[in-house]
């Protein structure tokens, strides 16, 4: 992409460059030496490939370098399969590495890491197609060499955790000529018999040609055409065929097979003590519980008689309460009988009269009192509001002294010498003017 007259951003330098190179050069096979080797945290692969007069930086993601089963190091000697391309953000030339393999393994890797693509493309290797392998197998089968070494670990293995399991061997060539048609019939006569609920496929380690048998397309097939979950244990834990990713399940050994395969009945053992133990205590409370539920049940049980009597006794008690209750409404009625028949007889005028004759005379009496005793308590009152009158007090022979402005003098400190006052006496006034003062002290 350009702008305006031919000026590109740096961006969009790095952009077309990487393009131009990717698209310029196919996906090919770059060898040299590798240096300056480093694992990220992520996983990435981060080298330099270099030769006598050159060097060339390289990044090989983890989804690409977790199926090698070696590790490169500073000064080893190998054959990258690469795509030239460019990292943006620095404008680094470097080769986006696909498969990595050690030189003088040309050949064979390059055939392994095609067809190994060609099956993938295929869908052997889905998770969705791969079988679970049964957790409590009632037969195994095992596709080995009778001569194997890894036939016997796996046997021992197995007589180890799980004596009582039947084992059937498929003996088959691992190695050499004819090796991969032995073992694709005996995978193929496994699956016809039926007979196993897993079928081992093992082999000991060795070196690359050693276990070519598994990186064969006919022992793929067999295995994905296999009606019986397969479980791989071919090499060692490093070591990565064809037959451990078409497989249902790949073990790192012949023996790690053999585990994967059985159950332990140690374990099994032990779980079992545990949940013999949990039976007899969930027994034991289960028993427990009813014994009380009984003891409860028994508790409230009575003899038929018992319940007759104490029925008979309610019953007296019953009619002992409807006695009394049918006398007390009897004794009601008739009390209302008496009443109304009283309403209905004549009264008697005469002392009817009489009574309210008397009825009269005790209201006027008591009217009569009511009133003298208003009266007395009025005179008491009238007397002591004279008492508290201040004319009565100024009649007595006291006097009021007042100042100019009306105010009543009740200290000396209040007037000053020369100052017109005014008198009031019982009967009548006068003005005066203060000559002199004398403080009284208490």
């Amino acid at each position: 992409m350009t702008r305006m007259n031919n000026i590109m951003t740096v961006s969009e330098l790095n952009r077309a460059a990487r393009r131009l190179l990717e698209e310029g050069f196919p996906l090919m096979w770059v060898a040299g030496e590798v240096s300056n080797f480093t694992k990220a945290a992520s996983g990435h692969w981060y080298f330099s490939l270099k030769d006598a007069s050159a060097s060339v930086r390289c990044v090989m993601f983890r989804q690409k370098n977790q199926y090698l089963d070696w590790r490169p190091e500073d000064g080893m000697q190998v054959e990258a399969r690469s795509l030239v391309t460019l990292y943006e953000t620095r404008g680094d030339f470097q080769l986006g590495v696909e498969a990595l393999r050690k030189s003088g393994q040309g050949a064979t890797f390059e055939a392994f890491l095609m067809l190994k693509e060609k099956l993938d493309k295929a869908g052997l290797f889905d998770a969705s197609r791969k079988k679970a392998i049964p957790a409590f197998p009632k037969r195994i089968g095992i596709v080995t060499s009778r001569h194997a070494a890894a036939l016997h670990d796996i046997l021992r293995t197995l007589a180890r955790r799980m004596p009582s399991i039947p084992v059937v061997i498929y003996p088959a060539a691992v190695q050499g000529e004819g090796a991969i048609d032995e073992i694709a019939a005996a995978i193929a006569a496994a699956s016809r018999h039926n007979v196993c609920d897993t079928l081992i496929l093992a082999r000991g380690g060795g070196s690359i040609e050693d276990i070519s048998a598994f990186n064969s397309e006919i022992v793929a097939m067999a295995i994905a055409d296999c009606a019986i979950p397969v479980l791989c244990g071919v090499g060692h834990e490093t070591d990565f065929t064809i037959a451990d990713f078409v497989a249902d399940m790949r073990a790192p050994t012949p023996t790690g097979a053999a585990e994967l395969a059985s159950p332990n009945r140690e374990d099994l053992g032990k779980r079992v003590n545990v949940l013999r133990g949990r039976m007899a205590r969930m027994a034991r409370h289960f028993i427990e519980s009813r014994m009380q539920h009984v003891d409860h049940l028994s508790r409230r049980l009575t003899h038929p008689r018992e319940k007759i009597s104490h029925r008979r006794l309610h019953l007296q008690h019953l009619v002992l309460r409807l006695d009394g209750a049918w006398s007390r409404q009897s004794e009601q009625r008739l009390w209302k009988m008496g009443r109304l028949a009283q309403k209905f007889t004549r009264p008697d005028l005469s002392s009817r009269r009489t009574k309210m004759e008397a009825s009269f005379t005790r209201m006027k009496d008591s009217i009569s009192g009511m009133l003298d005793h208003a009266a007395m308590h009025l005179e008491r009152l009238e007397a002591h509001i004279a008492h508290l009158n201040p004319q009565s007090v100024l009649e007595r022979g006291y006097s009021m002294v007042r100042k100019e402005d009306g105010a009543i003098v009740t200290d000396v400190s209040q007037v000053g010498i020369g100052e017109k006052v005014g008198i009031t006496f019982g009967s009548g006034a006068a003005a005066a003017e203060i000559l002199s003062k004398n403080q009284c002290r208490g």
